[in-house]
């Protein structure tokens, strides 16, 4: 329930860079809420995923229709009367705009957390098209949201279930 409107969120958009767990914090968040998960990951064009791939991180003209088809979701889902949590990186203020489109019904949750610890995870972590590299790329871009956006801001310097209580 949103404190100032005393609404529900048709979504909960989870943000942070690459690593800071955004997918592992939305799936399991949507399954304690009984919601549907998506990573926006899935949105990505190939061109995005090929280029992110290689190493090169997007510009924000990559980042327009990826954003853009993430928000057209949270309208169709808005419109099915149904709730979504997102998981997307959403690192500068113009595109959470994208996405919330100055609604109150949705909600960001930022992962926040050090350069360093999420450098460590993602030294970890198999099989994912973003390489450690880019992080970066990822905290020079990183607008953290502010008061004016409504964010739930999380350390993510906790376990997985102490992160989603």
């Amino acid at each position: 329930m949103d404190s100032k409107t005393g609404q529900m969120p048709c979504a909960l958009i989870v943000m942070g860079v690459s690593g800071s767990g955004k997918s592992t914090i939305g799936d399991r968040l949507a399954q304690r809420l009984g919601w549907r998960y998506e990573d926006g990951d899935r949105f990505h064009p190939a061109s995005n995923v090929a280029k992110m791939s290689a190493g090169q991180p997007l510009t924000d003209q990559d980042r327009w229709p990826w954003l853009q088809a993430i928000a057209d979701e949270i309208d169709r889902v808005y419109t099915a009367g149904d709730h979504v949590v997102i998981a997307c990186s959403a690192l500068k203020c113009v595109y959470r705009d994208v996405l919330v489109h100055g609604r109150c019904d949705v909600r960001i949750i930022f992962l926040d957390g050090t350069q360093e610890l999420i450098a460590g995870r993602l030294a970890q972590r198999k099989g994912h098209f973003m390489p450690p590299g880019l992080l970066t790329s990822q905290f020079k871009t990183l607008e953290p949201p502010g008061p004016a956006e409504n964010p739930v801001t999380v350390s993510i310097d906790a376990s997985v279930e102490a992160i989603v209580d």
